[in-house]
């Protein structure tokens, strides 16, 4: 963020979560898609032979690539621009996206077709574009269907997973005059018409990066649409947009990261796409870009690799903590209120747009540890979101009542006349407002939780009591 912008307010969690419950729409459509990618992702895991050993090898090629991303940066740098690319550097997410505006000016690009990353949904690259005058096309069949509804991602890999069939035909029916059934081989062919002619008239190709190799300065991009590839091979100008946390030291290094990838994400043994792309065109090939350009993007990463976060650079944007996270399931994406959602995202968020304005954010998860489990680079995601609490704690960026209530327990647990006088009072005072060994109704604070669920009356006799008979 531009130290001169002023901060954008605080993310209401909670306020945003209420709205997502009522959608039954959303409801519907969340869990089909994320069981059906958990599911897939936990059979293939099981089967893969010592899946627990690649993730492993995994973790400490990335955790290599982190200790010395300087080093590895440099070399990769240099093995694009002998292959014969171009590379630039971006500190901020405007440096980023006015080196992509300066590039296409200086080309006089009139249209822009874009394969889907994430970072450039971090940099808000599309509008950035539009604003000064370009015209720029999704082409990824999720990010289309939002460009066309003016919608926001809410999924790593999924962008659209918030949206039915019968809405996507819909929302096509009533932008094109069209009369599509709810039918996905329909809607697809339908899209897939439109934009073969964006290809067809593209003067630029924006891509993203998976991985990039620092030996060759290869950059592989995976996807399950030919889109990714055509923005790659057919416009005259293709620009690479890309965290610097994306680079793995040697080609032979990408097999390891290519097992785990879409079998974490989508529940498939390999994604129905890989590109390498090594330099631009060269004489004699009959497809590929003239120009190519690599933009390696900071934009908060420095930060965090000097923090005790590090580890979060390991993610390779899979998604699969999203798709096993009980809290991710039921609110979907957009309630996060950013461009990473789920548990990866009450991490990112936090470290890259603003620990204030997302301080919600490491609250919202039960601390089930089922992401940790998921992940396939051993990001252990519980472990930062307590210690951004912690954080959050020791600058008093906590409610007044968890400070209270905090003290008062530190008070208890010092003392066990306390502690039994607490435990005694509590069953005694839930007591009248219980039925059959449950409370269905608790006075605020703790209304919260019996919104949505019964709170047990705690035991007639405690667990030291029948410990020391």
């Amino acid at each position: 963020m531009n130290p001169e912008t002023k901060p954008a307010p605080r993310w209401d969690f909670r306020a945003a979560t209420r709205q997502s419950l009522r959608n039954e729409s959303l409801a519907k459509a969340l869990f089909r898609a994320t069981a059906k990618f958990d599911d897939g992702r936990r059979a293939l895991m099981a089967a893969l032979p010592e899946s627990d050993l690649l993730r492993e090898k995994a973790r400490q090629i990335k955790d290599d690539v982190l200790q010395h991303l300087d080093r590895y940066l440099a070399q990769f740098a240099d093995s694009v621009e002998k292959a014969g690319g171009v590379v630039h550097w971006a500190r901020t997410a405007d440096d980023a996206n006015a080196l992509v505006a300066s590039i296409a000016r200086e080309r006089n690009v009139k249209r822009i077709v874009k394969a889907k990353t994430m970072v450039s949904e971090e940099t808000h690259l599309n509008e950035a574009l539009e604003r000064e005058g370009f015209c720029v096309m999704e082409t990824d069949l999720g990010e289309y269907i939002l460009q066309v509804a003016g919608d926001r991602p809410s999924h790593i890999v999924v962008p659209a997973v918030h949206r039915t069939k019968e809405e996507i035909a819909e929302l096509f029916n009533t932008s094109f005059g069209v009369s599509l059934p709810p039918e996905p081989a329909e809607i697809t062919k339908f899209a897939r018409a439109r934009l073969r002619e964006e290809f067809a008239n593209a003067d630029m190709g924006i891509t993203g990066a998976n991985f990039a190799a620092a030996d060759t300065g290869t950059v592989i991009q995976v996807t399950n649409e030919g889109n990714g590839r055509l923005c790659a091979t057919w416009p005259p100008v293709q620009v690479v947009f890309m965290g610097i946390e994306k680079i793995i030291p040697r080609l032979e290094d990408l097999p390891v990261f290519l097992k785990l990838l879409a079998r974490s994400a989508t529940g498939q043994p390999m994604t129905v796409y890989t590109n390498l792309i090594t330099g631009p065109r060269r004489e004699g090939e009959g497809d590929g870009p003239r120009e190519l350009h690599v933009i390696l993007i900071d934009n908060g990463r420095t930060a965090v690799l000097s923090s005790e976060y590090r580890q979060t650079l390991r993610c390779i944007r899979c998604g699969a903590c999203l798709n096993t996270c009980p809290v991710y399931r039921n609110v979907g994406g957009h309630t996060y209120g950013s461009v990473y959602p789920g548990p990866i995202g009450s991490v990112l968020s936090p470290l890259y747009e603003g620990r204030i304005r997302f301080n919600a954010l490491p609250h919202a998860s039960s601390l089930c540890g089922a992401c940790y489990q998921a992940c396939p680079m051993k990001i252990n995601i519980p472990h930062m979101l307590t210690a951004m609490r912690a954080e959050q704690a020791e600058r008093g960026d906590n409610h007044v009542l968890e400070r209270l209530g905090m003290r008062l327990w530190a008070l208890a647990m010092r003392s066990s006349l306390l502690y039994r006088f607490g435990g005694t009072a509590l069953r005694w005072g839930m007591l009248p407002l219980s039925s059959e060994g449950w409370v269905s109704s608790l006075p605020y604070p703790f209304s919260g939780w019996t919104k949505r669920r019964d709170f047990p009356l705690p035991a007639k006799k405690s667990f030291r009591g029948s410990f020391e008979e």
